[in-house]
């Protein structure tokens, strides 16, 4: 069994069903102590695998925050595929239509389709459907079905995500849920197709919540787990979990503990690289999560150029970028 620095975890089959197993029997590697007490290795850049790049371009972000969001079909395909040239191995997008499942994959694929066509290694994946009765997640499935997509997603956990007022002090907003039985769902939906979720952490109960499907043998084969630290602006305006310091990854790598499942630093409202974190990130063997959706800096860059600021910390710390066929090989998706 192998971790981020080196390659994907081990399989093993429960009722037909491949998930990564709770017991690590990778040999120990020099360690050094983190803020918490608990020892976990740093890697040298000959120690660890290619760092995956994993760009999330537009969200729910506007041509009036960034006039270089993607919105249209031709945008989002157009955008994609800048900043897979750029280094990124996955995309995240979300689409504009909300509903009915099948109108919510058709328009995904209008705007994958053309990536496909140039880049049929492209690690693609789409954000929940919002419907009157709730989250739903059919929209995976159908794409999943395609044979496509690839990756998948499961936010396991709820937060408050909002703004702020006059006063600084936190108000309107959402209370953005996933309840126990949901993540089941998305859980057991990413097994039985196949596909490797890309777990948000908002808060260390998320990541809770993940170790227990870990430590029970249930966690999807090919899943990868991204630690979100808010700044002040967050995601909305107000920040939410841990700040984006050395100390709060080292919380989140402290919960992790002996888990081999690959890893990636996020840091919402701004940016791992202009956040100073994404090298200590590489060197504790991570991967790294930017992108217009997240992007909360006063200036307006392209998802490309973001990703290249990624990439160039990599060539300086002699640390491949995985491409997106190593990126597959190291979560170990299963339909790659």
């Amino acid at each position: 069994m192998s971790d981020s620095r080196s390659g994907s975890p081990s399989a093993e089959s429960v009722d037909g069903v491949e998930t990564v197993p709770p017991v690590s029997t990778s040999a120990p590697k020099p360690a050094q102590r983190v803020g918490f007490g608990r020892f976990r290795p740093t890697v040298t850049a000959m120690e660890r695998g290619p760092v995956i790049i994993e760009a999330a371009i537009n969200g729910n972000r506007t041509k009036e925050h960034n006039p270089n969001v993607p919105r249209s079909h031709e945008e989002l395909a157009t955008d994609t595929l800048e900043t897979l040239a750029a280094g990124a191995s996955i995309i995240h997008n979300h689409g504009a239509v909300f509903g009915d499942p099948r109108e919510v994959a058709e328009d995904y694929l209008a705007g994958w389709l053309p990536v496909f066509a140039e880049r049929p290694d492209a690690l693609l994946y789409p954000t929940a459907n919002f419907t009157n009765g709730g989250l739903d997640f059919e929209h995976l499935h159908l794409l999943a079905e395609t044979g496509l997509m690839k990756v998948s997603l499961c936010d396991p956990g709820s937060t408050n995500l909002g703004g702020v007022d006059a006063d600084g002090i936190p108000n309107a907003g959402i209370v953005y849920s996933n309840s126990y039985d949901s993540i089941r769902i998305q859980m057991e939906q990413a097994s039985a197709d196949r596909v490797g979720p890309s777990l948000a952490i908002y808060e260390p109960a998320f990541m809770r919540t993940t170790m227990l499907y870990w430590k029970a043998g249930k966690l999807p084969v090919g899943t990868m787990i991204k630690f979100y630290l808010s700044t002040d602006r967050g995601y909305m305006g107000a920040p939410f979990g841990l700040p984006p310091t050395r100390l709060a990854l080292d919380a989140y790598l402290e919960m992790l503990g002996d888990c081999p499942v690959p890893w990636a630093l996020s840091v919402v409202g701004g940016d791992p690289v202009e956040a100073g974190l994404a090298e200590y990130a590489i060197e504790r063997g991570g991967h790294l999560h930017l992108g217009l959706e997240f992007y909360g800096g006063d200036r307006q860059p392209t998802n490309a150029e973001l990703t290249r600021n990624a990439a160039e910390v990599c060539e300086r710390m002699g640390v491949a970028v995985a491409t997106c066929d190593e990126a597959a090989a190291i979560l170990g998706l299963p339909r790659a």
